[in-house]
């Protein structure tokens, strides 16, 4: 394990943050997260229900705009080419799902869930909303937080 964490912290030396993602082999919906961005006082981000590579597209982008416009707010929603509208959920428990980050910066981590709409437009709080694989469970509470 010391040896896999200082591989990790070189990287995030390297690149500012690293995501790891989990879950691919578990019944539940995978989640990823970034391990990082704490150590520039910022939340770290995670998204559910997504496979490993567009997961890491998406964090991987909002962890770039979070290093240099601040991380984005809970309750916003935030729109880029490619991409159905995301919107920001805080966390509720971090420890139970950044194991990583927990291990790295200890039990005040932050985080932030970006919630994606499906391809109607709907969010998983929505009667209508069309979930993937497993669907996309939220960790939090809508709002602010």
């Amino acid at each position: 394990m010391a040896e896999y964490l200082t591989q990790i912290l070189g990287q995030i030396d390297e690149t500012g943050w690293v995501v790891q993602a989990v879950g691919k082999e578990d019944p539940r919906p995978p989640w990823a997260y970034t391990a990082g961005l704490t150590r520039y006082g910022l939340p770290e981000l995670v998204v559910t229900g997504l496979d490993a590579h567009p997961s890491a597209r998406l964090l991987n982008a909002v962890a770039a705009e979070s290093l240099e416009a601040g991380p984005p707010q809970p309750g916003q929603v935030l729109t880029a080419r490619g991409l159905p509208p995301i919107e920001v959920v805080a966390l509720a428990e971090p420890s139970a799902h950044l194991s990583l980050a927990i291990t790295l910066y200890g039990p005040d981590v932050r985080a932030l869930q970006l919630v994606y709409a499906d391809e109607e437009g709907a969010y998983p709080w929505s009667p209508s909303y069309r979930g993937g694989r497993g669907g996309q469970p939220v960790l939090g509470v809508r709002g602010d937080g």
